[in-house]
């Protein structure tokens, strides 16, 4: 599993994201489009870091977590029905899982080929340290903002 870049300001980055800006800059300085790479670099990291996250993409990253080394497409939908009542379309699941993975949230691999599935291999996900990160800072921001919510009084009914 990739570690986390983490600067001294704080920030982390997807080691994926790290690795695209760092080539990007590596360019730019070859072609004298500026001097100072390195705090250039810092600043855009701290713009790109701050990927969003919606409401579905977290429920399925939270699923992938709770599935652990079964989270593949299937069981994710499984998994989804079975913790909210509701049915999901697999392709939505797939959508999302690709889009997870490519923003850093999510690793996959190939699993062991089966005959039940006529040999096909099954594609895995996991979620990496920058999906974790991600879901902590989420809970905690909606708790902090929880603990903001007025308590709510009850007036008696007549």
């Amino acid at each position: 599993m990739d570690a986390l870049i983490l600067f001294e300001s704080g920030h982390f980055l997807c080691p994926k994201i790290f690795d695209h800006c760092w080539r990007i800059i590596i360019f730019l300085t070859k072609v004298k489009l500026f001097n100072s790479p390195f705090s250039i670099f810092l600043t855009n990291v701290m713009k790109m870091e701050n990927l969003k996250l919606g409401n579905f993409e977290e429920l399925v990253l939270l699923l992938v977590g709770v599935l652990s080394d079964k989270a593949y497409s299937v069981t994710i939908v499984e998994e989804y029905k079975k913790q909210t009542g509701r049915n999901i379309n697999i392709s939505a699941i797939h959508t999302v899982l690709y889009r997870l993975e490519n923003k850093g949230f999510l690793e996959s691999r190939l699993g062991e080929s089966s005959d039940f599935r006529g040999g096909k291999r099954k594609r895995l996900f996991s979620m990496t340290p920058y999906g974790r990160k991600a879901l902590d800072e989420l809970a905690e921001l909606r708790e902090q903002l929880r603990r903001q919510i007025p308590p709510l009084t009850i007036a008696p009914q007549n």
